[in-house]
């Protein structure tokens, strides 16, 4: 190469890998969501005490080395069943994104391609859906169907489906009036191909960052279910539930309330400003700006 030449551009992924480590809310929000995903993941193999072992005669014990957290009334090991509870809202939280996405995105999309009666009909029925509060519908559904974490699941997911399918829609709107697309129409190709081989690629940032808000709000959805005795049914705990249990305890142990209720803001907060980061990462009107 000679002195004159210039220096070889750098690779697109070392250009996001750069600007994500200086993105303080992705970097933030990442950093608490692989704690708590690591949290989940390890008590599937390994957690200080057994929540099925009641020891009466430790209850309601304060913070110790023995119990970092302290025990509950019925002496059981708080940080274990914190980390259970991790692993309960993070799965009805991925399931329940999991319904909404893969539900919701073919319909958006799809009502962004016919447009006209068929568009029309969808984004009326996803108007009425939202016409009711998803926590009281989920509280609606799982109260006619049972408690439980599968009917929660379903709850939740099924208020995802019409937020994805706007999403989706919106994203696709935009794309359709660009030349590319025109061009791939003119080329013959049909309105299903462009959609899987154009539309969905140029939304998937959109789409992930929605992803990741609906992740949260799942959580919240999960915790407050429980908290009413409608998602996961004991012996397997949950955030919400810890904190029916605690409300009647605050005056003489109030850590048995503010250890459940600090994993479900920090969580939230964790994916909340994890979703900003990505937003800013991905969204390229936001990039020109900074």
């Amino acid at each position: 190469m000679t002195p004159d030449a210039p220096a070889p551009e750098a690779p697109p992924e070392r250009h996001f890998l750069q600007a994500a480590l200086a993105n303080r809310s992705f970097v933030i929000g990442l950093v608490i969501t692989a704690i708590v995903a690591a949290m989940a993941l390890l008590s599937f193999v390994w957690t200080p005490y057994d929540i099925t072992h009641l020891v009466v005669a430790d209850r309601m014990k304060g913070l110790s080395i023995a119990h970092p957290l302290g025990t509950d009334h019925l002496g059981r090991d708080i940080l274990s069943m914190i980390m259970i509870g991790a692993r309960n809202s993070i799965a009805v939280a991925i399931v329940a994104v999991g319904i909404g996405m893969g539900l919701g995105v073919p319909l958006g999309t799809w009502a962004a391609a016919r447009g006209g009666l068929v568009d029309e009909i969808l984004m009326r029925f996803n108007d009425l859906v939202f016409a009711f509060p998803a926590l009281l519908s989920a509280i609606m559904i799982t109260a006619i169907f049972g408690p439980g974490a599968i009917n929660a699941i379903i709850a939740i997911g099924i208020f995802n489906v019409p937020v994805f399918a706007r999403v989706a829609r919106a994203g696709a709107l935009s794309i359709w009036p660009r030349e590319f697309i025109l061009a791939a129409r003119a080329a013959g190709k049909s309105k299903t191909l462009i959609t899987i081989e154009h539309i969905l690629p140029n939304i998937v940032a959109l789409l992930l960052v929605q992803g990741t808000i609906q992740f949260a709000l799942g959580i919240l959805a999960e915790a407050g279910l429980s908290y009413l005795g409608l998602g996961a049914q004991p012996p397997m705990p949950s955030w919400g539930r810890m904190l029916f249990e605690a409300q009647t305890r605050m005056m003489i142990a109030p850590h048995l309330a503010i250890f459940p209720g600090l994993a479900i803001v920090i969580t939230v907060l964790g994916l909340n400003l994890l979703g900003d980061g990505l937003r800013d990462l991905l969204d390229p009107r936001l990039r020109r700006e900074r």
